[in-house]
């Protein structure tokens, strides 16, 4: 069965954005060479499911073609419908109701970029598979948190847990 995967990167204070959507704390921990895993991880992965809100992000201020590459199918999250583009889908359901469908089909893991409500509504249905979550050295103080109150308990096994020398530190976490 496939796996859904979380592969994030948060303040020590558990956020992964600032107001405004602001990312520029992460680059507090960019080295030259160094992508904390980030390649390896992408390798085995063939599907991934995103937030609109973060997809937009990242299309407009990173990359346009960062997620819609032609390497693997795209499903975004959103209120709204859309025309598929390419490998990308504009999906309107229930994000834990795809991964179910995902998980039936075959192919590499699922892996789940954010944001945090998609987040947030996978973690209510149990559907996270492995967390592997980078805490970046900083308190930002506000913005959006990466797990949002009112969740259920949920308990999880450590895998492993790397330190950098640029501070961060990275823990995986798999479910029980």
């Amino acid at each position: 069965m496939r796996k859904l995967s979380l592969f994030i990167a948060m303040s020590l204070d558990g956020y992964i954005a600032k107001p405004g959507d602001d990312l520029d704390f992460l680059k507090l921990v960019e080295q030259e060479g160094e992508d904390y895993g980030h390649a390896a991880f992408m390798k085995e992965v063939d599907t991934i499911l995103i937030g609109r809100r973060t997809y937009d992000h990242v299309v407009k201020h990173i990359d346009a073609t960062y997620y819609d590459n032609g390497e693997r199918d795209v499903y975004v999250a959103t209120r709204t419908a859309r025309r598929r583009q390419g490998r990308t889908t504009f999906y309107t359901g229930q994000p834990h109701e795809l991964v179910e469908r995902l998980r039936g089909e075959p192919g590499g893991k699922i892996y789940c970029d954010g944001g945090a409500e998609v987040i947030d509504a996978l973690l209510h249905h149990d559907a996270v598979d492995e967390m592997i979550i980078s805490v970046v050295p900083v308190l930002v103080g506000a913005g959006t948190r990466l797990f949002k109150n009112g969740r259920p308990e949920q308990r999880l096994t450590l895998s492993s847990a790397r330190s950098f020398a640029s501070g961060l530190v990275q823990l995986h976490y798999l479910r029980r």
